[in-house]
C-alpha cells in the first residue's frame, strides 16, 4: 500500500468527516491521488466515459427514478393504498400492516427506499396519526422500516449496482430478492403485531367485503407492472435495462390514459427532480469507477483476497465478518457508496472461498438498506423528518425494534442462502 493510497484515504475520510458530499469527497481524493502519482489527471476522464459506455445496465437507474416519481406524482399510489388498507387494515395494528403491505406492492415499481419514503410513505403516516391510534414517532419509524423492503424486491437500483461492480446477473439477483424481500415484510408485520398487542391500539374501521373487488380492479393495473417487469426479463423478451424503459413507459401511460391523473407541467417537474436525483446518483458512480481503478492499481482486492484466503476463513465466518463491517460503515456511508466503493474489494474474495455472489449481492444489498434507518446517519430517517416534520428524536426513538426484527432477517438471510437462491434455482440459477 503505497503512500499516496494512504493520502487518499486521508482526503476521503477527512473531508467526509467535515460533511462534504460523499461524491465529492470520493472524487476529490481520487484525483490527489493521480497527482501524487505522478499520473495525467485526465485519465480520470478516460475511466469515466470507459466506465460509462461499457455499463448499459446503468441506464436503468434514471428509468426506475422516472417511473418511481410518475407513481408518486399521479393517484397510482393512492390507490394502491386503499388496496391495501381493504386487504389487511382490519386487523389490530392494521394500519401499521397496511404500512408495510404498501411497501412490499410500491417496491415493485420503485426500486427506492427514499422514493417508497416520500411518497405512498408520506400518505400512510398522515393516516396513522389523524386515525388518533398511533404516536407520530411509531408511524414514522414503522415507515422508514418498511421502506427498506423498497430495494429488495425487484426492480432494485442497488442491485443494479452492485450487478455492475460484481459482473453478476442482473436477471438472477432480481429473483433472489423476492423472498428476502418478503420474509423482511413478514418480520416486521410480526413486530408491529406483537407491539400492537402489547400498547393495545385500537382496529382500524374495515372496509366492506363487497367494496373489496372494485378496489382491487381500480388498483389492478398499477399491481400488474411488477409482473410485466418479471416477464420481459426472464421471458427474454427484454433485457433489465429496457425493462426499465418500459417500467417508466407504463408507469407514465397508467398516470396519464388510465386514471388520467398527470398534467403535462407536473410531468415537467418529474422530469427535472428525476435528472436531479440521476446526477447526484451519477456523481457517485463517477468517483466510484476513478477510485476502483485506484485500488485495482494498488492490488488491493489480490491482497485482502490472498490474505484472508491463507488465513484459511470458513466463508459463514467471512460473511458474518463483512456483514458486521457493513453495518458499521451503514451508520456513517449511504448505501451507494459502500455497494461501489467498498463491496468490489470483497467480491474477488468471494469467489476464492466459493460464496454464491447472488446470495452475497442480496445480502449486502438488505444490509446496506439496514443502514438507511440506523442512526446517526440514517437517511430514511431524515428523509422522513424533512417531508412529515416529525421531530428525529421521536423517530429514533420508536425505531429500535424494527431495527432488531430486521436484523435478526439479515441473519437468518446469511445463515440460510435457500432463502436468497431458491426462487434464482428453480429458474434455471446454476450457483
Amino acid at each position: 500500500m503505497s503512500i499516496a493510497f494512504l493520502l487518499c484515504i486521508v482526503i476521503l475520510l477527512g473531508l467526509a468527516v467535515m460533511g462534504t458530499p460523499i461524491a465529492y469527497a470520493i472524487l476529490v481524493a481520487s484525483l490527489a491521488y493521480l497527482a501524487a502519482t505522478g499520473q495525467s489527471i485526465g485519465i480520470s476522464g478516460k475511466i469515466l466515459i470507459d466506465g460509462l459506455y461499457q455499463s448499459f445496465i446503468l441506464l436503468a437507474v434514471p428509468l426506475f427514478i422516472i417511473a418511481a416519481n410518475i407513481m408518486n406524482a399521479g393517484s397510482v399510489s393512492d390507490r394502491l393504498l386503499q388496496f391495501c388498507v381493504a386487504l389487511v387494515g382490519r386487523f389490530r395494528g392494521g394500519l401499521g400492516h397496511v404500512n408495510i403491505l404498501s411497501s412490499l406492492v410500491f417496491s415493485g415499481m420503485s426500486g427506492s427506499a427514499i422514493a417508497d419514503a416520500a411518497g405512498i410513505g408520506k400518505m400512510i403516516i398522515d393516516m396513522m396519526v389523524k386515525s388518533g391510534h398511533y404516536t407520530r414517532g411509531y408511524a414514522a419509524a414503522i415507515t422508514a422500516a418498511s421502506a427498506t423492503i423498497g430495494p429488495i424486491i425487484p426492480p432494485s437500483i442497488p442491485m443494479v449496482l452492485y450487478a455492475l461492480v460484481s459482473n453478476t446477473s442482473i436477471g438472477f439477483l432480481f429473483l433472489g430478492g423476492i423472498v428476502p424481500g418478503l420474509f423482511m415484510g413478514a418480520v416486521l408485520m410480526a413486530m408491529n403485531a406483537w407491539i400492537s398487542r402489547k400498547r393495545g391500539f385500537a382496529k382500524h374501521e374495515p372496509v366492506p367485503l363487497k367494496d373489496f373487488p372494485a378496489l382491487t380492479i381500480n388498483a389492478g393495473p398499477a399491481l400488474m407492472m411488477p409482473a410485466i417487469l418479471l416477464y420481459g426479463i426472464y421471458g427474454g423478451v427484454t433485457t433489465p435495462t429496457e425493462a426499465a424503459a418500459v417500467a417508466a413507459f407504463y408507469a407514465l401511460i397508467l398516470a396519464t390514459i388510465f386514471y388520467r391523473s398527470l398534467s403535462f407541467k407536473h410531468f415537467y417537474e418529474i422530469l427535472v427532480s428525476s435528472a436531479r436525483s440521476s446526477a447526484a446518483v451519477g456523481l457517485i458512480i463517477g468517483g466510484a469507477l476513478i477510485l476502483n481503478y485506484i485500488v485495482a492499481s494498488e492490488n488491493i482486492p489480490t491482497v485482502v483476497a490472498n490474505a484472508l484466503v491463507g488465513l484459511d476463513v470458513h466463508p459463514l465466518v467471512f460473511l458474518l465478518g463483512i456483514n458486521l463491517l457493513l453495518l458499521v460503515l451503514g451508520c456513517f456511508l449511504d448505501a451507494s457508496t459502500i455497494i461501489l466503493v467498498i463491496i468490489p474489494l470483497f467480491i474477488p474474495t468471494c469467489r476464492a472461498l466459493g460464496i454464491d455472489l447472488v446470495h452475497f449481492g442480496v445480502v449486502a444489498v438488505v444490509n446496506c438498506m439496514i443502514g438507511l434507518i440506523t442512526p446517526p446517519y440514517g437517511i430514511l430517517l431524515f428523509v422522513i423528518n424533512a417531508v412529515t416534520r416529525i421531530p428525529l428524536a421521536e423517530i429514533i426513538r420508536e425505531i429500535w425494534l424494527f431495527l432488531a426484527a430486521l436484523l435478526v432477517a439479515l441473519l437468518l438471510l446469511i445463515l440460510i442462502p435457500d432463502i436468497t437462491l431458491m426462487l434464482p434455482r428453480a429458474l434455471g440459477y446454476a450457483g
